[in-house]
């Protein structure tokens, strides 16, 4: 039997509407293409355990059931631990993601040597005005604070090399925004990125789970993977303004004979304060960074 190079990792919560639609497709394409199908049923109080539990005699399916519902992120780490294939791609439970689409992303991987190829739906309508204020938020931040050279880094079809999905997982967050900050650390760590146009469909059955808080949830993520890799781009203009303004503030003051305000003051130590923490977060980035 030919050997198996890609693995589709698709995490389920409460899907039982969806997993007859939506299962039975996917097996039938990974059959035909030698690829392997593992679902993570992520603790669902709904009957999608039995209905996965159906498919489990399908020679390139696997399932890993959790107890408790571990969350998004959670549910593509186990899918990860499991997988053994030199790709893997991620995809969602509920119908909008093409099994068409895999192989291009796969030949895009193969002929640009690229490490991630994430499926870009840039120009494609979203499904809800709320869902599109939450991306263009969490767009906006990143830009702000490091080089992005993607656009959609909200997606959560991408595919990338299992080794190296095995090595940063462990620092991504078990949340919804583990697809934006697995993408951020592949880009922090200098690996090769780019992004390939997809299709996608209306879900199917049942309703998102992405709400503006997740957004903000995950802008915060964003912030914590930003300080491990280049604390300085957060801290540094902190320090910086708090320092201008206190100095700029004192100015007219100092000028009168009238010597350093108190809030001059306080601002310019605030400041100076800043620059020591950012100092201390780079050595401590440093550190962490050497596990990786």
């Amino acid at each position: 039997m030919l050997q198996k190079s890609l693995s589709i990792i698709i995490p389920a919560y409460n899907e039982a509407k969806n997993i007859p639609l939506v299962i039975p497709e996917i097996i039938n394409f990974c059959e035909q293409e030698n690829y392997n199908l593992i679902i993570v049923n992520d603790g669902s109080t709904d009957n999608s355990k039995e209905l996965l539990n159906q498919f489990i005699p399908k020679e390139c399916f696997s399932v890993i059931h959790h107890k408790l519902n571990h969350g998004y992120g959670g549910a593509i780490k186990s899918g990860i631990a499991s997988c053994e294939t030199e790709y893997l791609v991620t995809m969602d439970c509920d119908g909008q993601h093409l099994v068409d689409n895999i192989k291009d992303l796969l030949i895009k991987a193969q002929q640009n040597d690229a490490d991630m190829v994430v499926g870009s739906r840039r120009g494609l309508k979203s499904a809800s005005l709320l869902r599109s204020a939450g991306k263009t938020l969490i767009r906006f931040t990143i830009r702000r604070l490091m080089p992005l050279p993607i656009y959609d880094i909200n997606s959560g079809m991408k595919l990338y090399r299992t080794d190296l999905g095995k090595r940063y997982c462990k620092i991504c967050p078990n949340s919804m925004a583990y697809s934006d900050v697995i993408c951020l650390t592949f880009i922090n760590k200098f690996h090769r990125v780019i992004e390939s146009p997809i299709n996608i469909k209306e879900r199917k059955m049942g309703q998102s789970s992405v709400t503006m808080k997740t957004a903000f949830h995950t802008i915060y993520e964003v912030f914590n993977i930003i300080i491990l890799f280049n604390p300085i781009r957060i801290f540094m203009p902190i320090a910086l303004t708090a320092i201008i303004l206190g100095i700029l503030w004192d100015i007219p003051i100092f000028l009168r004979g009238n010597g350093i305000s108190v809030g001059a003051m306080l601002s310019i130590m605030f400041g100076v304060i800043s620059l020591f923490f950012a100092v201390i977060a780079e050595q401590l980035s440093q550190i962490r960074k050497k596990d990786l």
